[in-house]
């Protein structure tokens, strides 16, 4: 088997940075590829197969490139680069980077992480209405939010509203204790966090109480006309297409909504088409409205999480065969 030696120059001021604690990050991709790699002093030898090789030369190029920018290499963005060498163009992955949408409560910069949630974020930006579908932890709930609140603090819209259909498995609202507002907030509750850590809890108060901030079931929108307003609508996938339809002519002048939602997670009835499904069918040619399929690639949990979703994408494939 023929083998191959690279010799790439990198700073001395980035090698901890790109070699991570303890070599994690180098061990990691020598790992993945089957290659060998040795910090060389003023240049870093990587052996093995020229494909392999190759390969492991595009990732420490781009972790340096990353160190560069002053970003910090997590496992998530290691990940990412490994699994996106073979099919991606690299360039493109390095514009994710410099795209920083808001600074959370605590400063802390909110971006896209992966090429997926880029092309996400672009259109919402150039589009009025965005679907956005993909599986749990692809970001799409978190990035509409920042996307709003951006939006919101730049005088682009003057208020931000949050809504979802208060749909669950099982049970039924009535079977809860306490009013309306305390039966629905339990299923309002992942917006409300996504609101703390980007505005901070007392900002968030604050515009609650000024009625520019919010946070409703779906029942609520009936009626109303949202003009000059970001509004998002999470968990799409229990509307019914009657209640898609009523949201989605609730738009007006000067507004902008975001649908986010998992079709593979509808808990409607087995008799109940899903409003999101109808939807992305009935108006995908549509100008002005924006559709994008996030997948498993995009997953920015957990390693693990994205291996989940893997096993039973796979499991709900043999089951259709």
């Amino acid at each position: 088997m023929e083998m191959r030696e690279r010799l790439l120059e990198i700073d001395n001021g980035y090698i901890s940075a790109i070699f991570g604690r303890f070599d994690s990050n180098i061990k990691k991709i020598e790992k993945e590829f089957n290659v060998s790699i040795v910090n060389r002093g003023e240049n870093v030898k990587i052996t093995g197969t020229p494909a392999r090789v190759a390969c492991a030369e595009r990732v420490v190029v781009s972790l340096e490139a990353l160190a560069k920018r002053g970003e910090e290499i997590t496992e998530q963005n290691l990940n990412y680069l490994i699994q996106s060498v073979s099919d991606e163009d690299m360039g493109e992955i390095q514009k994710i980077y410099g795209d920083q949408i808001c600074l959370t409560a605590n400063g802390r910069p909110v971006r896209p992480k992966t090429l997926g949630q880029k092309k996400y974020v672009d259109l919402i930006r150039n589009n009025t209405i965005v679907f956005g579908i993909g599986p749990a932890g692809t970001g799409k709930t978190y990035l509409a939010m920042a996307m709003a609140i951006t939006a919101f603090k730049n005088n682009e819209v003057s208020r931000i509203i949050l809504t979802r259909p208060a749909i669950e498995a099982g049970e039924k609202l009535g079977f809860l204790p306490g009013d309306l507002q305390q039966k629905v907030d339990p299923y309002l509750r992942p917006l409300y966090d996504a609101l703390f850590e980007i505005m901070g809890a007392e900002n968030f108060n604050k515009n609650m109480e000024k009625g520019v901030i919010e946070v409703a079931p779906l029942a609520y929108m009936r009626g109303r006309t949202l003009d000059n307003a970001f509004i998002v609508l999470d968990e799409a996938q229990n509307t019914t297409p009657e209640q898609m339809k009523m949201f989605l002519t609730r738009i007006g002048y000067g507004s902008k909504a975001v649908i986010t939602g998992d079709i593979t997670q509808i808990d409607l009835g087995s008799d109940k088409r899903s409003g999101l499904s109808e939807a992305t069918k009935i108006l995908s040619s549509i100008e002005d409205i924006g559709m994008i399929t996030l997948t498993n690639k995009d997953v920015v949990r957990h390693p693990l999480v994205q291996k989940i979703i893997l096993a039973y994408e796979k499991a709900e494939n043999k089951k259709r065969k």
